[in-house]
């Protein structure tokens, strides 16, 4: 289906389903089921089996209409994360039951991937589940958990098998956060904000019918679901959007402070963030193709970089102005608010982006190993069984 076909698609589903006067679930809901979602899914899962360069064009006419959007809260790790990643790995019955209430932000969800002995090495997860007849009972710790407090379900990876090497006794599981044994406690952040929270599961039941994969097959799974994470961070802001944007308003505004050293990296960080765009563009097309590779790595590797460099300049932009903090209130926000607050929020904020959705030094090794082709790192551990590695 080219752009017209597909216009003309979204124009009747328009007629039938006024956005002034249906009601907001009942519009996306019919949104959903009529393959207008995400149109590269297939059909029956909210798609039109299309390319995916094509939904830029159908978000742009439900935002011209008007219509309702489908984020409430930010749904990002159910949208980036959870989506994809149940959709590639999941049963039929899995796919029926948790597609449509995540496309439709009915169900938001958190993921529960990093523990405190376990985050560059997330192979090291020490979360254990236990077969108890058709459950799985779980218990462990998990922590930088997103939205977790918002969070009707999680993507769990979870240790099922301490016998084996730490890379193949991971299972993957979909958690229902309301269950018995869950609690989610805030931690604060050097913002002032707690976007974050730290997770405690004391023997958590889950059913077997919500393991994703094969027993064993965390690992695999916890792949894809990380380099949709990647894709999701690094895609970058549309043309002169995001902190390009930012700061570029704030050089105009301050012409005092033009030196040509401050030009000269403006215009550096300028490119930098075009190409990284026109990247993330060309990448977004690959993956219409396939699931992501590690090429997602050198995505989220260059916007962390690229943010932290943006915001510091920022600061020298704004002089003293920069080193004015708006609210360190403790809160509890649904999402990241970039290009909303303040520019020493922008800064703090910014050297969290070197660390979620795995840390740059981990990125490095995998852009080097993995796209690069160098030899890998020395490890000790890979081989050896899990409950043997010294914790």
């Amino acid at each position: 289906m080219s752009t017209a076909p597909l216009q003309r698609k979204v124009e009747e589903f328009l007629a039938v389903h006024d956005p002034s006067t249906t009601d907001r679930l009942e519009f996306l809901r019919a949104r959903y089921d009529e393959g207008l979602a995400w149109v590269h899914y297939p059909v029956g899962r909210g798609g039109l089996g299309l390319a995916q360069e094509l939904q830029s064009e159908v978000e742009r006419l439900f935002v011209e209409a008007g219509a309702p959007d489908n984020k409430p809260g930010h749904n990002v790790i159910g949208l980036g994360m959870a989506a994809p990643t149940i959709l590639e790995f999941g049963t039929e019955e899995q796919k029926n039951r948790f597609l449509r209430p995540l496309w439709t932000g009915e169900e938001i969800w958190c993921q529960l991937f990093s523990e405190p002995g376990a985050g560059s090495d997330l192979a090291n997860v020490s979360t254990r589940a236990r077969r108890d007849g058709d459950e799985w009972v779980v218990s462990g710790q998990k922590v930088w958990t997103s939205g977790a407090q918002n969070a009707r379900f999680a993507i769990l990876l979870a240790r099922t098998d301490p016998d084996e090497p730490k890379h193949l006794g991971l299972t993957y599981f979909l958690c229902d956060m309301t269950d018995p044994g869950v609690e989610v406690r805030p931690l604060r952040q050097i913002t002032g904000e707690a976007e974050f929270n730290e997770v405690f599961l004391t023997d958590v039941r889950i059913p077997g019918s919500q393991r994703l994969g094969e027993v064993g097959q965390g690992w695999k799974v916890a792949n894809a679901t990380l380099n949709n994470e990647r894709i999701s961070i690094g895609k970058g802001a549309d043309r002169e959007g995001g902190m390009i944007g930012v700061v570029a308003q704030t050089w105009r505004r301050r012409p005092e402070l033009h030196t040509p050293e401050l030009h000269d990296r403006l215009l550096r960080l300028w490119v930098e963030a075009e190409v990284s765009r026109l990247t993330g563009a060309r990448l977004r097309q690959k993956l219409a193709h396939g699931q992501p590779g590690p090429e997602g790595s050198a995505m989220k590797l260059s916007f962390a970089r690229i943010a932290q460099e943006l915001s510091g300049l920022e600061l020298e932009l704004l002089g003293e102005q920069g080193l004015h903090y708006s609210d360190w209130t403790l809160v509890r926000p649904d999402h990241v608010d970039f290009t909303g607050r303040d520019a020493g929020y922008r800064y703090l904020r910014a050297k969290g982006n070197s660390i979620e959705g795995g840390t740059s030094e981990i990125l490095r090794n995998i852009v080097a190993e993995r796209v690069l082709g160098l030899p890998g790192e020395h490890r000790v551990d890979k081989d050896l069984p899990w409950k043997e590695i010294a914790k």
